[in-house]
């Protein structure tokens, strides 16, 4: 037997929105999207939100559950003070299209400026060799799923809709340090510098950090 508990759910398009109160039955080991679902099954069938494989892979259900970007479907409900309202808004980055799903095109726009893998010219196919120490070595940038929760949190575009132009924000600041480690990445030898395009084209400057 479940509980209630009281939500706010951000409900709004581009023209704006607010803050909209429900009371819903919560069950045990239940994740906030669980609840989102349920809420769309039994009072409101139009609540509008992202999602896909509901186990932390896809990164579509990006959201800020009590004013903290989350995956809807990694929050646990038992994570949440049982006696205070759990609220449920968009990513504040990104614009609106309506409730909880964003506009996440500015992040593909930067992953497209990003120059891609370089392979080294003159080894074939099945010719690459790698050290396991390589592999290791940029292996945490490429578990990333583009949730784009850092994003989100990272102030410099966050507050700063004017910084969006100039900079890419952490995310391809990681992509670029992954392919910058990468053993086979022969950008040097076209005359692409790594370093310095993150400086000079992705806005590492403007990067304050820890104050994320």
């Amino acid at each position: 037997m479940g509980n209630q508990r009281h939500f706010r759910v951000w409900r709004g398009d581009t023209d704006g929105g607010d803050l909209v109160d429900f009371d819903v039955e919560v069950n045990e080991g239940e994740v906030v999207l669980d609840v989102i679902h349920r809420l769309q099954a039994t009072q409101t069938p139009d609540l509008a939100v992202r999602w896909n494989c509901k186990a932390g892979k896809c990164g579509s259900c990006s959201a800020e559950i009590n004013g903290r970007p989350r995956l809807l479907c990694m929050t646990r409900m038992s994570t949440l003070p049982p006696q205070l309202p759990v609220t449920v808004t968009p990513m504040r980055t990104f614009p609106v299209i309506r409730d909880l799903v964003t506009d996440v095109s500015y992040n593909y726009r930067k992953a497209r400026e990003v120059r891609s893998f370089m392979p080294p010219k003159g080894v074939e196919p099945g010719e690459y060799r790698m050290q396991q120490v390589d592999v290791e070595r940029s292996q945490e940038f490429r578990k990333c799923i583009e949730c784009f929760l850092c994003q989100n949190t990272c102030h410099v575009i966050r507050d700063h809709e004017e910084n969006k132009e100039n900079f890419s924000g952490p995310r391809f600041l990681m992509r670029i340090a992954e392919l910058d480690m990468h053993p086979l990445d022969a950008a040097d030898e076209e005359g692409v510098d790594r370093k310095r395009a993150a400086q000079d084209e992705h806005g590492l400057g403007l990067c304050n950090i820890t104050k994320c």
